[in-house]
């Protein structure tokens, strides 16, 4: 069982473009990982169908469409106060 990964939007690129290279490395083998397992151990739900995974102290923000084999990653970005606000926007 195989799922398409798709960015919700080009804000998504630009983030994972400004990491630190290792980091970007880390946060693009946790991404093509949601191919396999959209929902591996770690990740942790946040609201309805958003989850959420940690790759060090950055997080990756996604939701997955059961139905349609897809998981739309909806925000790449440092934890902080502010990463988790407004959230269901994203998508």
């Amino acid at each position: 069982m195989t799922y398409r990964v798709e960015n919700a939007n080009r804000r998504v690129e630009k983030q994972i473009l400004r990491l630190p290279r290792q980091v970007r490395n880390r946060v693009a083998r946790a991404i093509l990982g949601l191919e396999a397992n959209p929902r591996p151990h770690r990740c942790k739900k946040l609201v309805d169908d958003i989850y959420r995974v940690r790759v060090g102290r950055y997080r990756v923000i996604y939701k997955i469409f059961d139905s349609k084999k897809l998981v739309l990653i909806g925000k790449v970005a440092r934890r902080s106060e502010d990463t988790y606000s407004d959230i269901e926007e994203l998508f």
